[in-house]
């Protein structure tokens, strides 16, 4: 299955999660097998000549892909949480959205210092939640050596704002 083939199974919704939003939902790429193995195939074909030990996963349809490409991969996998879902000490970093400000979070003992380290999530849109991501990985003594994600919504700063990085993304709008 081809990347446009991948398209058709990303529902637009309009005004989610406020009005002027228009909200990419893969669940439908997630409910098909086929779309969903080609998906996960592709996304891990862009990362095998990246060194990397971790792939750190952001809350929360970063985690589906994150864990289907450690599996695939055989890296283990980090959790980036939502603020207040962690039970262990904990590294935080706020970040704004599009639509907002949140914070996300980091078991302090993730990372080791050198160890080198993927962020996965579904979708890269104004990249706050991402430079928050490579912000903690630092912070721990990671080197980020990539960032992988399903979609991609290009024209919203979000390369500007997470720096000199690898980005793979799969789909672009």
């Amino acid at each position: 299955m081809g990347l446009e083939d991948l398209k058709k199974y990303v529902r637009d919704i309009p005004d989610f999660p406020k009005e002027g939003i228009v909200f990419k939902d893969v669940t439908p790429l997630l409910h098909n097998n086929e779309a969903f193995h080609s998906a996960i195939d592709l996304m891990a074909d862009q990362l095998k000549d990246i060194k990397f030990d971790y792939i750190a996963s952001i809350d929360a349809r970063g985690f589906i892909l994150g864990a289907a490409l450690a599996y695939k991969l055989n890296k283990g996998l980090i959790l980036v949480r939502k603020k207040g879902k962690l039970p262990y000490k904990k590294i935080t970093k706020d970040y704004e959205l599009e639509y907002g400000t949140n914070s996300i979070e980091m078991h302090a003992d993730s990372i080791k210092k050198g160890d080198n380290v993927i962020i996965c999530d579904d979708l890269m849109a104004t990249g706050g939640t991402s430079k928050a991501a490579i912000d903690i990985v630092n912070e721990l003594g990671g080197n980020v050596t990539a960032l992988s994600f399903l979609i991609e919504l290009e024209g919203l700063g979000a390369r500007e704002k997470i720096g000199n990085y690898p980005i793979k993304s799969l789909i672009k709008y």
